[in-house]
């Protein structure tokens, strides 16, 4: 079995820390080790919180770094595979003029979900972990993780972009509608 390098798993921050209400700020230097350990760090954390991303102000650091890590898991049952994919100073390029309406979590706001309207597709720009600057195109799930994850970059949280407070529900409660839903669906 192969050695991999490894991140430490990392607190949450949880609403009501001010980190999660602040801007955070450029990265000068992706290649930095410090930097390479917050990536490191995120995956791990991610992954121990089946989270299918996280970003860098929910673990205390005030950076524009995130990644996505989209996987099938006990919050996300649905959630397509994808590589733990690291997301540095990024910028959305262009939105669909469509929306839809999707549940959310959020690791720093634990116990809650919201109906939050995002774009379907994003055309977002980023700079890789090894340096590369890259554009690409993400849709349904991963552009709804892609805009919640570049929102915690910007100090907004879902429930700031719920419409209604009747559009959020206890994870208790939204188990309930996922289980209504399925039993719709047979």
């Amino acid at each position: 079995m192969e050695n991999e390098k490894r991140g430490k798993v990392l607190e949450i921050t949880e609403l009501g820390d001010p980190v999660l209400w602040e801007r955070a700020q450029e990265v000068e230097d992706v290649t930095d080790p410090a930097v390479q350990a917050l990536i490191d760090d995120l995956i791990e954390t991610a992954y121990h919180a089946n989270g299918v991303g996280i970003a860098a102000p929910q673990v205390g650091n005030r950076e524009r770094a995130f990644i996505i890590s989209s996987h099938p898991n006990a919050r996300y049952p649905d959630a397509p595979g994808l590589e733990p994919t690291a997301i540095i100073n990024p910028e959305i390029v262009s939105k669909s003029e469509e929306t839809v309406k999707g549940w959310e979590g959020c690791l720093s706001i634990p116990g809650i979900r919201g109906l939050v309207p995002r774009a379907k597709t994003v055309r977002a720009r980023y700079t890789t972990r090894d340096g590369k600057n890259e554009e690409k195109e993400f849709s349904d799930f991963v552009a709804r993780v892609f805009q919640h994850e570049l929102d915690h970059l910007d100090g907004v949280l879902f429930l700031d972009r719920v419409e209604s407070t009747r559009d959020i529900v206890t994870e208790k409660e939204y188990a309930k509608l996922l289980e209504s839903m399925e039993g719709e669906n047979r």
